[in-house]
């Protein structure tokens, strides 16, 4: 086939990958018709057909299938070496695009990368806040952001936070007319605050755990929410009791505005890591920001014994 025919081949690759002619269309900046009619031709020349089309969907055939696995990888790695030439420059640049939950972009992603973009003004960072197990490469993302224990095998994987822990807060106010739980068991007796996520499909659990005692409780109340911003400013408006990540309310503790309880219920789990395909370790773009998010453990001191060995304290 000849050279000039490869823009067929990358417009069936991305009608391939997106499912829908439209959204094929807008990620390569031409219009629907133009698509439909370059895939045509190309499966004209191939005198085989590869996308199976209908009023709502659009899928591979066989044939297709077989087209984009053995394809599509290819040019994902031109794209690369290219994209590595161009980091040759001075200075990194190109656009690194993340996924991530609203806390890990709003507490993790923008304080560092505020501070560390500064010094680098060609590169452009594109946060798309979701909830769900997002696919990263399916769906073009350079990297995701999630905890440690739900990170894919096949990904490289940085760790950006520490160890976290959930909290559960409520005003002074609030509590001025309810007594404060003693344990998860209690909260049947309080208004709380629930978040609904697509992934779980239901409202989300308040897990506990207190040594080995685990605890999954489902809690009732007046209000619930599919991110967690509305969460909190529902918890300082004394609406309900907030299970929220304990970043997101020391400030509000501190201050007075939030009463936190069950705290020895709430144990620590696993960090977030930044996470991305190896093909994608050669953008510099990239490789500025994993930097500025890597997570910097607390520097270790030594005490040395009379028996001259040494011990390790945080």
């Amino acid at each position: 086939m000849p050279r000039d025919n490869y823009n067929d081949l990358l417009a069936f690759i991305q009608v391939a990958q997106q499912g829908s002619f439209t959204k094929a269309a807008a990620q390569m900046g031409v219009s629907p018709s133009a698509l439909s009619h370059a895939i045509r031709a190309l499966e004209a020349r191939l005198d085989v057909r590869l996308l199976t089309r209908t009023t709502r969907s659009v899928s591979t055939t066989d044939a297709g299938e077989k087209l984009l696995a053995s394809v599509a990888p290819h040019f994902e790695d031109i794209d690369a070496k290219l994209m590595a030439v161009s980091e040759l420059r001075k200075k990194p640049s190109g656009t690194v695009r993340i996924t991530a939950s609203e806390f890990a972009a709003t507490y993790l992603i923008w304080p560092k990368l505020s501070k560390a973009l500064v010094d680098y003004p060609d590169i452009t960072v594109e946060v798309t806040v979701d909830y769900n197990r997002t696919d990263i490469v399916s769906e073009r993302y350079d990297a995701g952001v999630r905890l440690g224990d739900e990170l894919a095998k096949d990904m490289i994987a940085v760790r950006i936070s520490a160890d976290q822990r959930i909290a559960v807060v409520g005003s002074a106010a609030y509590f001025a007319q309810r007594a404060k739980p003693k344990t998860p068991a209690d909260l049947a007796e309080h208004n709380c605050i629930n978040l609904r996520l697509p992934t779980h499909g239901g409202l989300l659990p308040w897990d506990f755990q207190k040594g080995k005692k685990a605890v999954k409780v489902r809690v009732t109340g007046q209000w619930i929410y599919n991110s967690s911003t509305p969460i909190l400013r529902a918890a300082l408006a004394d609406q309900g009791l907030a299970f929220l990540p304990e970043d997101m309310v020391l400030e509000h503790v501190a201050k007075g505005e939030l009463i936190r309880v069950l705290e020895d219920w709430c144990q620590p789990y696993s960090g977030y890591h930044l996470y991305y395909p190896s093909r994608r370790q050669s953008s510099g773009a990239l490789a500025i920001v994993v930097e500025a998010l890597r997570h910097e453990a607390p520097a270790r001191r030594t005490r040395t014994h009379k028996t001259g060995t040494s011990a390790e304290v945080r």
